[in-house]
């Protein structure tokens, strides 16, 4: 089929990959602008936009599709549209360009987990078994008819960029073989049934820690958020970043936020609502991530038992 590709993340190369293997004709990709990127904000390409160059596939970066990016893709002459994480919506008037209209790739098992951070809420919330789902785009949010779905577990120590990692691939696979049968007329889309859930983009806010909260939320919160936008508290009034963690059955009686050092300072231990989490991995405020045991030795910890000194999150 005569295809045009819309994408803009990491996530979104596998499935560029996949159809362009398999012998689709790729007219063109659109993808979102550079961006600044680094600590000295670097005009860099999205890894999309990358790909597609060292494929030789005429790129439209574009921010939004507006009347210009619509007439170059109606230019195309496209037998049907794919995105995959383009990062913005697509108007009635570019949905009606390709013959067969837009295919969406998805990752999650609509109708769960509508929006822009799918995989981010199911680890937040704590389901067990997550998915990817191709779908026919519509003007409402990830509302079409499904064409096809797959299952992806959810393990107890994945990120939500471990996890997606994963959907991402095998995604890939899935939205090949939709493409292939619409080419062959041997699949068809269903109305989506069951429960709905949205999933809006997190904003830093999402990522901030409430200490109050069980051990296994802020677990769940934690892997959620990583690697973006990133799990934080505050330590003395400044910003302090947080890797994933793990829940803790040290029967310490801490309070909320109160971190101790623990296994003769090889450990940093958290208090919680409900429950202690064992921290890894962590960023003090100016500095790079480093062993949680490490900073807490550094900060003046106490060694759990009573002696000494804690530190306290807020």
């Amino acid at each position: 089929m005569k295809l045009v590709f819309a994408g803009t993340p990491a996530v979104a190369v596998p499935s560029l990959d996949a159809l362009e293997q398999a012998g689709h004709e790729i007219a063109a990709v659109l993808t979102r602008p550079d961006a600044p990127l680094g600590r000295r904000k670097v005009l860099t390409p999205s890894p999309v936009a990358q790909r597609a160059e060292a494929l030789h596939i005429p790129l439209i970066k574009a921010d939004r599709v507006d009347a210009s990016v619509t007439g170059q893709l109606a230019d195309c002459a496209p037998d049907l549209a794919v995105v995959v994480a383009y990062g913005a919506l697509v108007p009635p008037a570019a949905l009606d360009v390709p013959r067969y209209g837009w295919l969406n790739l998805h990752f999650s098992l609509l109708p769960s987990w509508r929006g822009a951070a799918p995989v981010q809420h199911a680890v937040i919330h704590g389901d067990d078994v997550t998915g990817a789902s191709t779908f026919k785009l519509e003007a409402g949010m990830d509302t079409g008819p499904v064409y096809g779905q797959l299952t992806e577990q959810i393990h107890p120590t994945d990120t939500s960029g471990v996890l997606l990692e994963r959907l991402a691939d095998s995604g890939a696979v899935l939205l090949q073989r939709t493409v292939d049968g619409l080419e062959a007329g041997s699949v068809s889309a269903s109305t989506q049934s069951g429960q709905v859930s949205m999933a809006p983009k997190l904003t830093v806010e999402d990522g901030r820690i409430d200490w109050t909260h069980p051990a296994v939320a802020i677990d769940r919160r934690i892997r959620g958020v990583t690697p973006e936008p990133g799990a934080w508290t505050t330590l003395d009034n400044e910003r302090f970043k947080l890797g994933p963690v793990t829940v803790e059955n040290s029967g310490l009686a801490l309070d909320p936020g109160q971190v101790v050092a623990c296994d003769g300072g090889k450990a940093a231990i958290a208090g919680t609502g409900s429950g202690n989490i064992r921290l890894h991995r962590v960023q003090p405020a100016g500095r790079k991530f480093m062993d949680a045991a490490d900073w807490l030795r550094g900060a003046g910890g106490g060694a759990g038992n009573g002696a000494g000194e804690s530190v306290v999150f807020q």
